[in-house]
């Protein structure tokens, strides 16, 4: 940080970055230097063959050229460890060490062709030697190829998009150059991200709410970056450092802290009933996954269960709708849930709404309701209205009444899914009354505070440990950008020993205060920038003086989770990186504002998956269930083991 500048434009990687790469290629070309030293040493009475003067030519050129290369490469990985993350004075060599070793790349390249020319036309000497020379050969050809993939993968698009600043800086341009500059360099990076997000969703079609989707996302994903001059790495460092923090900060509250009231009587039961429910209802909120899902769950015998379902053909039997492959599907929900093909009405895979959720922008909603500011997430009330107008205006709420009204409307989704089911489940609140909702992991950002409040009568939210989704709002990632920017500000450790010690951390555990953490008080006084980035010297979004998400500026409106959360919490740790959850839980109703920072750690994405999720739920509601009798303790946390 910044990224390097070579050959005129910006890259994505660090001067700090070459450390281990190069110890690497450092430990392959001494190893390489000393086979072909042996090699030469050993053998060199035996090139008296014809031609043997070249092969022992080649040797001895290659021995050199190695020795050159071996200590370039150590002269970049020592400087590479110097300074830190945000003082790369001690590493201004760097640029010029890397011009030196990508000119050896040449002198390499024409050696191990010569060697190749040499061997193919047939010199006849010792077949130990002629088996060294092609194995050189192959390792240059080898070497040569990775370096190049190397610099595909840190081949920045919009590192020549650097404008020439004068002397004075970049805020003496006047207004108009300015913003002419700062308007293309915008344009050009909402260009690449929207490519990036085309490429990785290429499978997704191309109609007009697909590109309206990828426009949004692209100005949004260019929109966050634009105001730093970060590097992968960086990012990576100051995850690390921001795990060890929050963990320090966790283990030194005082229990007063961590309990914020006591729960009635009333509270546990219903809190022991919404369990039950969550746990009933969770399997219909994985069902909707399909086979990939079950296959994963059931590695060894889910194939064979649902094989038959897939090769079989029921269309005239039920009402499917959308996409291949959907007697698959069927199979795998019949088997997730126990329930039977004439249990199903309607049943529908319409799946070309993952791109809109993904789109942050808020709109107001339309409702038969006295509650006043209705906002939501844009992308996913666009999803739940779909499935709406497919419920109401089909008829298909109608003809399941018809048919069993004895039951009761219950939503449920998980991810994403529970934020269109919370979203559909307001919108059914006027014709249905008496309809529920269980939202497995919604994401943060969903609804309007009102929206939220409202919510809570019929909407129960079920989150586990340090799940992200439950945390992710455009606020809370511009609050975490912030926290990631101190952090490694404010730490004196170089980058290299930064990611060391936080994989250690994350694979091994330890003590978090032993670790680099941001330094007491203090805000940046210089802006982590790059020193020619534009979009960063004009952002008028750079701001870091306030620790809350909430008064960050921004264009998104903060937006919260839906309903009542139960939040699942790990006490204890059975691993690092566990498969299984731990065997206990702390389980307790929680305030939206407990999720207001996305908290940093190895199971922050684990947490999030169904499968996982539905073994915790499995273990809470049983051990409940064994512990019906025991007193509960501490406060608002029911501990099952």
């Amino acid at each position: 940080m910044p990224g390097m500048v070579l050959f005129g434009r910006r890259w994505a990687i660090a001067s700090d970055d070459l450390v281990f790469p190069g110890v690497f290629e450092l430990f392959v070309r001494v190893l390489w230097w000393i086979g072909i030293l042996t090699l030469y040493l050993v053998h060199r009475g035996k090139l008296d063959c014809p031609g043997g003067v070249l092969l022992s030519s080649y040797l001895i050129v290659l021995i050199i050229l190695l020795a050159v290369i071996i200590g370039t490469v150590s002269a970049i990985v020592c400087v590479s460890m110097k300074g830190t993350i945000c003082n790369p004075g001690p590493r201004k060599s760097m640029s010029k060490l890397l011009y030196v070793r990508l000119a050896l790349f040449l002198p390499e390249m024409v050696w191990a062709s010569l060697g190749a020319a040499w061997i193919e036309d047939g010199v006849q000497c010792d077949r130990t030697v002629g088996n060294g020379i092609i194995a050189t050969v192959a390792v240059s050809w080898i070497t040569v190829a990775s370096t190049a993939v190397i610099i595909v993968i840190v081949f920045d698009p919009l590192g020549g998009k650097m404008a020439p600043y004068p002397p004075a800086g970049p805020h003496h341009l006047d207004s108009h150059e300015s913003s002419q500059l700062l308007n293309g360099l915008k344009t050009a990076a909402t260009s690449v991200w929207e490519t990036r997000i085309k490429f990785l969703c290429c499978c997704i079609g191309k109609d007009d709410r697909t590109r309206v989707a990828f426009s949004s996302t692209a100005e949004l994903f260019s929109t966050y970056f634009s105001d730093t001059d970060l590097v992968p790495s960086d990012i990576a460092a100051g995850l690390a450092l921001l795990h060890q923090q929050q963990d320090n900060i966790r283990n030194n509250q005082e229990p007063d802290q961590v309990v914020s009231h006591s729960p009635g009587s009333s509270q546990e039961a219903d809190l022991d009933a919404e369990l039950e429910n969550c746990h009933h209802y969770m399997q219909f909120a994985a069902a909707a996954y399909g086979w990939p899902l079950y296959i994963y769950r059931n590695p060894f015998t889910g194939l064979c269960r649902i094989g038959g379902d897939c090769c079989r053909s029921r269309t005239t039997d039920y009402d499917l709708v959308g996409g291949d492959q959907l007697t698959c599907h069927f199979g795998s929900i019949l088997q997730t849930t126990g329930l039977q093909y004439r249990d199903f009405i309607h049943v529908s895979f319409h799946d070309k709404d993952i791109l809109t959720d993904l789109s942050a922008e808020s709109e107001p909603l339309d409702l038969e309701c006295e509650v006043q500011d209705c906002w939501a997430h844009k992308g996913i009330s666009q999803a739940a209205r779909y499935v709406y107008r497919r419920l109401i205006n089909d008829g298909i709420l109608s003809q399941a009444f018809s048919i069993a009204p004895e039951y009761r409307l219950v939503i449920v989704g998980h991810s994403l899914g529970a934020g269109a089911a919370a979203l559909l489940t307001i919108m059914l609140r006027n014709p249905y009354p008496q309809v529920r909702c269980y939202a497995f992991s919604p994401p943060r950002g969903l609804l309007s505070k009102s929206l939220c409040e409202y919510s809570k009568t019929f909407i129960v939210s079920l989150v586990l440990g340090k799940d992200v989704i439950p945390r992710l709002s455009v606020t809370n990632l511009e609050d975490l950008k912030r926290r990631i920017l101190r952090v490694i500000a404010h730490c004196n450790k170089p980058k290299y020993k930064i990611l060391l010690r936080g994989c250690w951390y994350e694979l091994f555990g330890g003590h978090p205060e032993d670790l680099p953490t941001e330094l007491d008080g203090g805000d940046l006084t210089q802006p982590l920038l790059g020193e020619r980035s534009l979009l960063a010297h004009g952002s008028p979004a750079y701001s870091f003086s306030s620790d809350s998400p909430l008064e960050s500026p921004s264009k998104y409106p903060p937006l919260y989770p839906p309903g009542r959360i139960i939040h699942l919490e790990e006490v204890g740790t059975s691993g690092r990186f566990s498969c299984y959850p731990a065997a206990r839980y702390s389980v307790k109703w929680s305030h939206e504002s407990e999720f207001s920072k996305i908290l940093i750690g190895p199971k922050m994405l684990t947490d999030h998956m169904p499968d996982i999720l539905m073994r915790a739920l499995d273990s809470v509601v049983s051990d409940r269930a064994a512990c019906v009798s025991c007193p509960t303790q501490g406060g608002s946390s029911v501990d099952v083991a």
